[in-house]
C-alpha cells in the first residue's frame, strides 16, 4: 500500500466518525515501533479486524480511482463505506493513524512502518 496515499485518504475519511473525539484535543503522539507492532498484531490476530483491514485496501484503491476522475459523489459513498469499516478496527488504529501524519514515509522509520503492515497488506491477497 502506498503510505502516504493510504493514510492522507483515512485521515480525512476517517474525521467525520471521528472528529468529536479529537476536536480540541491534542496533537497526535509521535508513533513508536511498539505502537505500530501492536496494531498490526491486533488486527492480524482478529479475523473480523483483518476482514475490515482488507476492505479497507480495497476501498482505498476505489476511492483513489475515484479522486482521478473527480467523482465526488463515489467519494461521498466510500467515504461512508469506509467510516464503517474505520469503526470495526477501533479507536486505536484511528490513532495510529493520527500519528502516521508526522512521519516522513521516505526516513527509515516510515519505511519501516510501511513494511510491518505490508505483512497485513501479503494476508488480504
Amino acid at each position: 500500500m502506498n503510505l502516504k496515499l493510504g493514510v492522507t485518504i483515512l485521515v480525512l475519511t476517517a474525521m467525520p466518525a471521528f472528529g468529536q473525539a479529537q476536536t480540541g484535543g491534542p496533537k497526535a503522539q509521535k508513533l513508536t515501533k511498539a505502537d505500530v507492532q501492536k496494531i498490526v498484531q491486533t488486527i492480524s490476530g482478529d479475523k473480523t479486524k483483518m476482514q475490515a483491514y482488507c476492505d479497507l485496501a480495497k476501498l482505498n484503491q476505489q476511492m483513489a480511482q475515484a479522486d482521478e476522475r473527480k467523482d465526488t459523489k463515489s467519494l461521498e459513498a466510500i467515504g461512508l463505506q469506509t467510516d464503517n469499516l474505520m469503526q470495526r478496527l477501533g479507536p486505536d488504529y484511528v490513532k495510529l493513524l493520527d500519528g502516521f501524519e508526522q512521519v516522513d514515509e521516505n526516513s527509515s522509520e516510515g519505511k519501516e512502518f510501511a513494511a510491518a503492515f505490508d505483512s497485513l497488506d501479503e494476508q488480504c491477497k
